[in-house]
């Protein structure tokens, strides 16, 4: 039932990989980006917060899959912008990175946002009279406070960014999802087999990452 995984033709390990750079270079990108839009949110500057909340509402409800393709067909194909990939699929990997941290990042946002909401005002109030700015109070008083109040929220971000990555395979990206789709054109008999394979690539991929992440949760959390 298996005979396709020893016939060399296939190499399932590497298109794990390349879901796995994903996932970490837009987790990456993704939390800082994320940081810097919840910041817009609750920032004092009436033309930041609207920025903030515009791209949010409008991002988030923007399936991925436009996303993706709009970077590949509007950035790539239309303005020729490539991101600095001397090949096309170097381009398309990092257009892939792109456009998940352009969406995944509001989603961090929103979970930033609720964190934010759980610190005292007091505490903000208090730093304020002691003269510090805006953006001393959120970067050494509130986001400390609000990231370890989320733990568990950012990793079912992270999770889910890690499955929205087969997203990537519109544009040829050969990640896992690809590479699946392929097996499937190939080898008809083995159907089952193929899902079977790739499901437990992910649960392998997503199960640690919510157990560990879980356990930092509980660890960090802040007592109230």
């Amino acid at each position: 039932m298996f005979d396709f995984l020893d016939s060399g033709q296939y190499d399932v390990l590497g298109a794990f990989w390349v879901t796995v750079q994903l996932t970490l270079y837009s987790a990456a990108g993704s939390l800082i980006w994320g940081t810097v839009l919840a910041g817009m949110r609750v920032s004092p500057v009436p033309l930041l917060r609207g920025f903030g909340t515009a791209y949010v509402h409008l991002v988030r409800n923007t399936p991925l899959t436009v996303l993706i393709l709009g970077c590949s067909l509007g950035l790539y194909q239309t303005l020729g912008i490539n991101l600095g990939g001397d090949t096309s699929k170097e381009t398309g990997f990092r257009l892939a990175v792109l456009g998940l941290i352009a969406y995944t990042g509001t989603f961090v946002c929103e979970a930033l946002r609720s964190g934010i909401n759980t610190v005292p005002v007091g505490q903000a109030e208090a730093a304020r009279a002691l003269g510090l700015s805006f953006f001393q109070v959120l970067r050494l008083i509130v986001l400390p406070q609000a990231f370890r109040a989320v733990v568990a929220p950012l990793t079912n971000v992270l999770i889910a960014l890690t499955k929205n990555t087969t997203v990537a395979a519109t544009i040829g990206v050969a990640e896992a999802a690809l590479l699946m789709k392929e097996m499937i054109e190939n080898e008809a008999d083995a159907l089952f087999a193929v899902f079977g394979v790739f499901a437990l690539g992910f649960v392998l991929l997503t199960l640690p990452t919510g157990l560990l992440l879980g356990w930092v949760s509980k660890r960090v959390a802040v007592k109230r």
